[in-house]
């Protein structure tokens, strides 16, 4: 037996429902899904997922990335995404193990390794690479440690450690190495990502953005696409849609609410950026996800409830969903 059918034995022993649940240990997650499910829109963080059964699509701007048991995904900066289970059935269901990165020990690994070359451009946050054996089954012996749970305080680290060195020195280590890295454009377009995530819902302006960054307004663009693989203000609208379909469905605003709530000032607008995104107008697209929703069993995809960071006061308004896995 190799190490992802390990891998989807124990995932098939811990994760017993459907969705994404949390573990004894912390940043690991649990995930499993009987169905295929509908595209799920959120904003990723950084985060590695391995599929241990299953396939899953994920959709950035226009580009679109599969990975199965053979691949993994990885996420280096908070990236706006849609997402899907392709193949899953109840005999088979889809079984997917997500780990936050911790940027903290990727920067103390790097420390400790021979220098590695500086990437010639910056790299899109995110990709899929191929699996090794040595990268699964460092994954199987983290996530066995459920089993032993008095051993977790003192082994998990220690794996975790290793985890993020083959990924370092892997073959996405530059995309990996960006979310560490203390200076260069990747960091900097990741002090612009910051900024708006806080100030999505207020006016636009690009060069309030990129003097939040520390470049001038044409690098900033020309290095945010090249990361994200969207403009500033794509991302700032993705983030602002995603929000807007958030509180129609846990709070039940309407169109012309949430449109004001999130910053924009023509619901016409609105309705047309969020077709143009999930599909449907409003109205239609909300009557759709609370008929999946009462199908027991049946996922809904961007049905789950907002997580508030923790650097962010109770009570302010935020765009971060639970990221896909």
């Amino acid at each position: 037996m190799n190490s992802i059918q390990k891998l989807a034995g124990l995932l098939a022993r811990h994760a017993a429902q459907d969705g994404m649940q949390p573990s004894a240990i912390p940043g690991l997650w649990l995930v499993r899904s009987c169905h295929t499910t509908e595209p799920a829109h959120v904003l990723h963080e950084p985060a590695l997922c391995f599929v241990a059964q299953g396939r899953k699509q994920v959709m950035l701007a226009d580009q679109t990335y599969e990975y199965d048991s053979d691949k993994y995904l990885v996420v280096s900066v908070d990236l706006p995404v849609s997402g899907q289970v392709i193949q899953a059935s109840p005999g088979e269901p889809y079984l997917c193990v997500r780990l936050d990165l911790d940027p903290t020990m990727l920067a103390d690994l790097i420390a400790d390794l021979p220098a590695l070359p500086m990437p010639a451009r910056p790299s899109r946050g995110l990709c899929v690479g191929d699996l090794t054996e040595d990268l699964a089954d460092a994954m199987v012996r983290l996530v066995r440690l459920l089993d032993r749970p008095d051993d977790i305080r003192m082994l998990a680290p220690l794996v975790l450690r290793e985890i993020h060195y083959r990924l370092l020195v892997g073959e996405q280590g530059e995309t990996v190495r960006s979310l560490a890295m203390a200076e260069g454009k990747s960091r900097q377009i990741g002090r612009a990502i910051a900024w708006i995530k806080r100030h999505y819902d207020q006016p636009f302006s690009l060069e309030t953005v990129a003097a939040e960054a520390g470049m001038s307004a044409s690098s900033l663009h020309l290095h945010f696409k090249a990361i994200t693989a969207m403009s500033p203000l794509q991302y700032q609208k993705q983030l602002r849609l995603q929000q807007a379909r958030r509180l129609m469905l846990a709070s039940g605003m309407d169109a012309a609410q949430a449109a004001y709530e999130v910053g924009y000032e023509s619901p016409s607008q609105f309705t047309r950026e969020y077709s143009r995104l999930f599909g449907a107008p409003p109205a239609r697209d909300m009557a759709q996800l609370r008929q999946k929703l009462s199908v027991p069993g049946t996922p809904a995809g961007g049905a789950a409830a907002v997580r508030r960071p923790a650097d962010q006061p109770a009570g302010a308004r935020t765009p971060v969903a639970p990221s896909l896995a």
